[in-house]
């Protein structure tokens, strides 16, 4: 060998031992703990929220030499969205261009098939839930951006709102002024199960908005307690023996939007492991007993699920595997 060809061999070994050695980054690990008036938990790292809330495809990256892998940057390694590429922009501006998105895919026959399912469209553009999440992806996690569609008061903004806000700057603050703005329970619901579970504070406004007057507000206390039981899976059963304890106070509420989120809670809780599922039936039982109509169908109406078969085979299977 040459020692022209000699200098270009190690040359190209050189070039492939300082790509195989670079640093991969290291996963994020956020801290959540549980609020004050319920018991402690341990940190835990949430994960995407389902239903259509999964996290953004990272950009295109520059050409590389084939078979050679790009190390995944630290907001995938951590299960977060990438920083959208526009994040530099006046949330004004990029509020508008979020609006200006929406409205490619608004839809008259969606708008008006809205009133269908309970929610106002009068400040609607007549947008699908798959349409908004779309729109979401594009943008990725922006705050300030979250913030500015919010205030713009239409529908679509506010659920795109709860799909880009960034769950870490969210404040106790914020969560008060966005709940006493929920007028439907498409608004109260994603912004609980697509944001405020994520939150430190998300069990105390369980405990907080569960004792609350307002229609949509009280609901978010039980949405929320619905949202946490599927995605806050560190959480220890006291937690949830104390939202127990708040389904049963607060089943007497005869208001459809309140009684409905009770029921879900209550359902929820029962089918996370068989320790719960024993308390919520023996709840259940109870409200299924009561002479008022209210907390009479939200027990036999959780019964009938949490005595099911599918419920009842599969907290046998997991007590089983737990020996």
């Amino acid at each position: 060998m040459t020692q022209n060809s000699r200098r270009t061999a190690a040359g190209a070994d050189n070039n492939k031992s300082a790509r195989a050695s670079k640093a991969r980054p290291a996963k994020a690990s956020p801290d959540r703990n549980a609020a004050s008036k319920f018991p402690a938990t341990k940190a835990t790292a949430k994960k995407p929220a389902a239903r259509g809330t999964s996290t953004t495809p990272q950009p295109s990256l520059p050409a590389r030499p084939p078979r050679e892998k790009a190390a995944p940057s630290p907001a995938a390694k951590a299960g977060r969205r990438p920083a959208a590429a526009h994040s530099d922009t006046l949330p004004a501006q990029l509020c508008e261009q979020a609006l200006a998105a929406l409205r490619q895919h608004a839809s008259a026959k969606v708008r008006e098939g809205m009133a269908r399912y309970a929610i106002p469209n009068d400040k609607a553009l007549g947008v699908s839930m798959r349409d908004v999440q779309a729109v979401a992806k594009q943008f990725g996690r922006n705050h300030a951006l979250a913030e500015a569609l919010w205030q713009t008061g239409i529908y679509e903004a506010r659920m795109l709102a709860c799909y880009v806000a960034a769950p870490a700057q969210v404040t106790p603050a914020q969560m008060e002024r966005w709940a006493r703005d929920f007028d439907n329970w498409a608004h109260c619901d994603t912004a609980c199960f697509a944001l405020f579970d994520r939150t430190p504070q998300a069990w105390d406004k369980v405990e907080e908005w569960s004792a609350r007057g307002e229609e949509f507000v009280r609901r978010a206390a039980f949405a929320l307690l619905a949202s946490l039981t599927v995605h806050d899976k560190k959480a220890g059963d006291a937690n949830y023996l104390r939202g127990l304890e708040l389904i049963e106070a607060a089943a007497a509420d005869e208001r459809n939007f309140v009684k409905k989120a009770v029921n879900w809670a209550l359902r929820s809780i029962g089918k996370r492991n068989p320790r719960l599922h024993a308390a919520a039936v023996a709840v259940a039982r109870r409200l299924a007993a009561a002479t008022a109509a209210a907390p009479r169908w939200v027990g036999k109406d959780a019964l009938r699920e949490l005595t099911g078969a599918a419920v009842v085979a599969r907290m046998a299977a997991r007590k089983k595997k737990a020996g």
